[in-house]
């Protein structure tokens, strides 16, 4: 274990890098050396975050590497962070697709370059933030914060439609989050605790739980989304640009299933028992539903952006399953799609580029000009279908697994939805990069440069790696997990 503050490092330096940019000067080359700086502090969180991972003690099932200092003596509010399992690879997501996002906005971003990248570090800081939080203050600092960057990256930077886009995806999720705070308040007046840790377990009567997991569901619902709170995602995605459809996808999805484990299953655990079949029937709709407008859509940012509403609808599933093959399922589900739906993205991105469309009809016969393109296209096309040897396929396999433990109809609306998203993604890849070159336009369309190679191929490269050695990922989760799911069966073995 490391004696310094190695985590408010991690969550600070990228917030020390924007300063540093505030203070470059307007000249001919200041957007370059902006563009250097915000790519190197974030590189370099992405490090530290690393050792973090090298150092991590995963037989304990605690906190990590914790840090504490005192911040309201009266309130007993303290800023308390510390990593366990369940935090790490969700840190690591965050500190890795952060310096893609600065490299995909390399050249496609022209005006107000400097407020851009400060936009992403400071988002980067509020993100990490948020995963290390262990006091619940904190944690919703960050949590609320994060929309402010998020908001202007789509709606200063967006298309067309930007401001309609930023205000939606604003509302829905401040609305849900207010009453997030008022559960934090009666959670506070009833223990006179603010501690995540210290929390989990059976500390309310039922009826106090049910009012609390209702508050902390319109938040994270909203968050992650599930349906019928997902409205503002497909046009957030459309509108933002590629970089903010990157961070969006990959990790602010995930805070929504990240605060279910840690609330919603730790602290809440008989009102989840008892909302368990509700959250099921709503994710098995998402899930169906989802995948159905996914194969009607005619642009390709809004095809992905369903799929990863039916894709967080199988997350959903693996964490109110509430056993370990379902919740590990659950975990490296989210990895998985941060991964491969930022891909997808960012794959979007390298050809609106190129010929500022997104309409699927637009496109036709790309293998013939573009053939590493297509290749690592297709790695995660088939991330995203669940071929068995990719990340895609040990999450939904968990989660089925798991599901079998409770409910054949659970098993088979999961397996519906996945039949239904190979239907889709096959559908686009072939329309996209098969058949002829239809298109005049596309003739001089060139491949993959060494920028957009150095951007995607580390991602493919993680795709294999994660469906080929999952327990270099399970591993660490697993004694967090037990935990949790311990905790939840000693409340409601009654």
């Amino acid at each position: 274990m490391s004696s310094w503050p190695l985590l408010s490092v991690i969550i600070f330096l990228p917030l020390i890098g924007g300063l540093i940019i505030i203070f470059i000067k307007d000249d001919q080359n200041s957007s370059k050396n902006i563009r250097w700086a915000a790519l190197s502090t974030s590189l370099f969180t992405f490090l530290l975050s690393c050792i973090v991972w090298l150092q991590f003690d995963y037989f304990n099932s605690s906190y990590q590497f914790v840090e504490k200092v005192t911040w309201f003596n009266d309130f007993n509010f303290n800023y308390h962070i510390g990593v366990d399992g369940i935090s790490l690879f969700m840190v690591i997501l965050t500190t890795f697709l952060t310096p893609l996002c600065i490299l995909a906005s390399w050249t496609n971003i022209e005006k107000r370059v400097k407020e851009y990248m400060l936009s992403f570090l400071i988002l980067e800081t509020l993100m990490i933030g948020m995963f290390l939080a262990i006091d619940i203050l904190l944690f919703y600092i960050f949590f609320e914060a994060v929309l402010i960057p998020m908001y202007l990256i789509i709606g200063i930077w967006g298309g067309v439609r930007r401001i309609y886009a930023s205000f939606k995806f604003f509302l829905y999720t401040l609305l849900g989050s207010v009453l997030m705070l008022i559960a934090i308040i009666v959670i506070y007046r009833n223990t006179g605790l603010m501690n995540i840790e210290a929390l989990q377990g059976n500390f309310f009567k039922k009826e106090t739980q049910i009012f609390l997991w209702l508050a902390f569901f319109a938040s994270f619902a909203v968050k992650i989304p599930m349906w019928p709170f997902h409205t503002w995602l497909p046009d957030a995605h459309v509108e933002a640009p590629t970089a903010g459809s990157v961070i969006l996808a990959g990790v602010l999805l995930k805070m929504g299933g990240y605060g279910f484990i840690r609330f919603s299953l730790g602290m809440l655990p008989e009102a989840t028992y008892y909302f368990t079949p509700f959250i099921m029937t709503l994710s098995i709709i998402a899930i169906i539903y989802t995948s159905l407008v996914a194969l009607a859509q005619v642009d390709i940012k809004k095809l992905i952006a369903y799929s990863s509403v039916a894709h967080m609808g199988i997350v959903t599933i693996g964490i109110f399953l509430v056993n370990q093959q379902g919740l590990e399922g659950a975990m490296m589900q989210m990895i998985s799609h941060g991964i491969v739906s930022a891909a997808l993205f960012l794959c979007v991105g390298v050809i609106y580029d190129r010929m500022h469309s997104r309409q699927i009809d637009f496109y036709g016969g790309l293998v013939n000009k573009m053939p590493v393109y297509s290749t690592v296209f297709m790695i995660f096309m088939l991330g995203s279908v669940g071929l068995p040897g990719t990340s895609g396929f040990i999450g939904e396999f968990l989660v089925i697994v798991g599901a079998f433990q409770f409910s054949s109809f659970v098993v088979i609306g999961a397996t519906t939805g996945i039949i239904l998203s190979a239907v889709y993604m096959l559908y686009l890849y072939k329309r996209i990069i098969f058949g002829s070159l239809d298109n005049e336009k596309l003739s001089m369309i060139l491949d993959l440069n060494f920028r957009e190679k150095l951007i995607l191929i580390p991602l493919a490269l993680v795709v294999i790696l994660i469906g080929i050695y999952p327990n270099l990922f399970l591993d660490p989760m697993r004694y967090s997990i037990e935990i949790i799911i311990s905790n939840y069966q000693i409340a409601n073995a009654k």
